[in-house]
């Protein structure tokens, strides 16, 4: 799997409109341009009705190979606009192996000033776009845009999406045969369910058998312009052969999507349980959010700024697919902010402070792209942080800090969330089809679906109890800001962390204690977070006050991180501990059995917790994967990441390794 991200190479004709050099040929037509989109893709898959015909809450599946300049993507929004009920849903899912550079796409889009209001927001969003499963939303997260970026062969046998319409883009069969073929065909039909609709422009003979063979019915129909004929299609079966679907195995395949009304109570109100609220409350959820405090973000959620750091792997494990995933995400969210108050994209500077860590970032450096991480000399690396440094290191442009309580503030302002404070729930029980939260012998509410988001807390309710959550104590120091020290211009880290001032106070840690369970700043903290600043850069430490500063004077706060064993966060569906045990027990003794046993699911209890320290980048694209889950829409991360961070994880191990 490609960690390194390829933009398109793109040449200007004389009237402006773009080529690519990767396959000689032009994005759309020089003359019909949208006229041919809405004739091949819309009008040939009746999308104009379909979106009509759209039931309340529900969302329609795009589907599209080769994103390009978005022209497709921007024609169906409008249509979506003009034709959808108001509490519809459009989820458009594109492939684009070579994403255009932002000032390529801005120029494309701006030869259609009549798409201005459904182009604009995607350049606004267009950031942190790399390689894997990049995730936008839209018009108040009505219209949700996943693009997967890569090649389509890569990408589409991770999609986890049931699709109602297709359009089959991508440049001409002629001159990008490698997209045209029978494994393509049969990831469409994979993803494909009887009826789905799927409109072409091409007409290529291998290419309309090679559909017909993989279950689509497809038809030659009239073009439009100097095109003489299109095709449109249908599938209609049969499905693509088993080694094609394999379907994922009965512990981590979809719950059944909950009956009932779409109410949902979240318990905790950090940025996993404010972010769950908001991708259900835009989806048309009544949620209510009980926290135990006296407002939100009163934990780890809490620090006056949390870093935007990427620790990522040259080897795509699935952690640091996640994490890129999610770290475009959460930027992409971040514009809702108040940049200089709430965030700032100063970037992250991550020192290469040993002989091992150069070695990992040279690795990395060779890895992905320059627009993510770009190694620094010394110099260089003093240059862009505005201070003296011990050594250069990775720097990530896009990176920068995060005032956590007002993202959770910004998720939780939604009128469908209502939250609900000094609200501490000891015990969940299950009647009449809902879940009730109570309070000792006081019913706190209830509803059809439960998240529980309140980190390692979520061990004290039976489905969790198992779950191997650890609570790492952190402590943060706050260090005013001095006419020297207001010199640093980005995050700069080692060991630990300093930011640039906010509200004129750096915030210096953190702290790693496995052992304290009290959340009492100590003095000893402090100066261990002094001695982390004298690492990261001496020169900063004199420009704080140096040795004039007294740890028993200084101010800061003490939360505990929540972590799993394997450092991936722990998202989605909870089953009956016992009964799991009891349905697979078999894998003890043959790991390589896949039972045709159901799971023995908690019908509408879900998790999402286990975030560690990188809750800023995984919690916000976690709140999405749940809403998929329980919206039935594609899954916003590969199939593999998801069961990686899925909690059956860990019984499925205790089974297999008898642990």
């Amino acid at each position: 799997m490609s960690t390194f991200l390829q933009h398109a190479q793109i040449d200007w004709d004389d009237q402006g409109r773009p080529h690519s050099r990767q396959y000689d040929d032009v994005y759309f037509a020089k003359n019909e341009g949208t006229d041919e989109t809405r004739h091949v893709f819309l009008d040939q898959t009746g999308l104009a009705q379909r979106f009509a015909n759209l039931p309340a809450h529900a969302c329609l599946v795009i589907g599209e190979t080769g994103f390009g300049t978005g022209m497709n993507f921007f024609c169906a929004w409008q249509l979506f606009a003009e034709q959808a009920p108001s509490e519809a849903r459009l989820h458009f899912v594109s492939v684009e192996k070579y994403p255009l550079e932002p000032d390529d796409l801005a120029r494309a889009v701006r030869l259609w000033p009549e798409l201005a209001a459904f182009s604009e927001p995607l350049l606004a969003q267009y950031v942190a776009v790399h390689p894997g499963f990049q995730q936008f939303t839209f018009d108040h997260g009505r219209v949700t845009l996943t693009l997967l970026v890569g090649d389509v062969l890569e990408q589409l046998p991770q999609l986890d999406a049931s699709v109602d319409v297709w359009f089959l883009d991508g440049f001409a069969p002629a001159k990008n045969p490698d997209m045209w073929t029978p494994e393509l065909f049969a990831q469409l039909a994979r993803l494909s369910r009887p009826g789905t609709a799927l409109g072409t422009f091409t007409t290529t003979g291998w290419v309309r058998r090679g559909l017909i063979e993989a279950g689509f019915r497809m038809k030659k129909v009239p073009g439009i312009g100097k095109k003489w004929e299109v095709m449109n299609g249908e599938y209609i079966g049969p499905p693509a052969p088993a080694s094609i679907l394999a379907p994922a195995p009965p512990w981590y395949a979809r719950p059944a999507r909950p009956e009932g009304p779409r109410q949902a109570l979240v318990i905790g109100a950090g940025l996993a349980g404010s972010a769950t609220a908001a991708s259900l409350a835009t989806r048309g959820w009544q949620v209510s959010v009980l926290e135990r405090h006296d407002a939100p973000a009163r934990e780890a959620s809490g620090n006056p700024q949390g870093v935007l750091y990427l620790k990522l792997s040259a080897h795509g494990t699935a952690l640091s697919r996640m994490i890129l995933s999610g770290f475009g995400y959460t930027r992409r969210q971040l514009g809702q902010l108040q940049r200089g108050r709430d965030w700032d994209a100063c970037g992250v500077l991550q020192l290469a402070f040993d002989d091992k860590e150069a070695e990992r970032q040279g690795k990395l450096a060779e890895a992905f792209d320059s627009s993510l991480l770009q190694a620094l000399t010394r110099s260089e690396a003093e240059a862009i942080a505005g201070v003296a440094l011990p050594a250069g290191g990775l720097f990530y442009p896009e990176g920068g800090w995060v005032h956590p309580p007002a993202l959770c503030q910004a998720q939780l302002q939604h009128p469908n969330i209502h939250v609900l404070l000094h609200q501490q729930v000891l015990e969940l029980r299950r009647a009449a089809g809902l879940w009730q939260a109570w309070d000792g012998e006081r019913l706190l509410a209830s509803a059809p679906v439960v998240v529980l988001a309140g980190a390692a807390e979520v061990r004290r309710f039976e489905a969790c109890a198992q779950l191997p959550l650890k609570r790492i104590r952190g402590q943060i120091t706050r260090l005013p800001a001095t006419p020297a020290s207001r010199a640093l211009r980005t995050v700069v880290c080692a060991e630990g962390y300093v930011a640039p001032p906010r509200d004129d106070e750096h915030t210096l840690g953190a702290s790693f204690d496995f052992h304290n369970e009290d959340l009492t700043p100590t003095v000893n903290e402090h100066q261990g977070n002094l001695a982390l600043l004298d690492e990261i850069s001496p020169d900063l430490a004199q420009r704080l006050g140096g040795a004039a500063l007294d740890a028993e004077h200084l101010q800061g706060r003490a939360a505990f991180r929540c972590t799993s064993p394997d450092y991936l966060p722990i998202v989605g569906p909870l089953a009956d501990p016992a009964m799991f045990a009891e349905a697979y027990a078999v894998l003890s003794k043959d790991a390589r059995q896949v039972p045709d046993v159901a799971c023995p699911w908690l019908d509408g209890l879900y998790v999402n917790s286990g975030h560690g320290s990188r809750g800023l980048i995984t919690a916000p694209l976690s709140g999405e994967l749940i809403a998929a889950w329980l919206c039935g829409e594609p899954l916003p991360l590969p199939r593999a990441v998801a069961e990686a961070c899925h909690p059956n994880r860990f019984a499925l191990r205790k089974l297999i390794r008898g642990k």
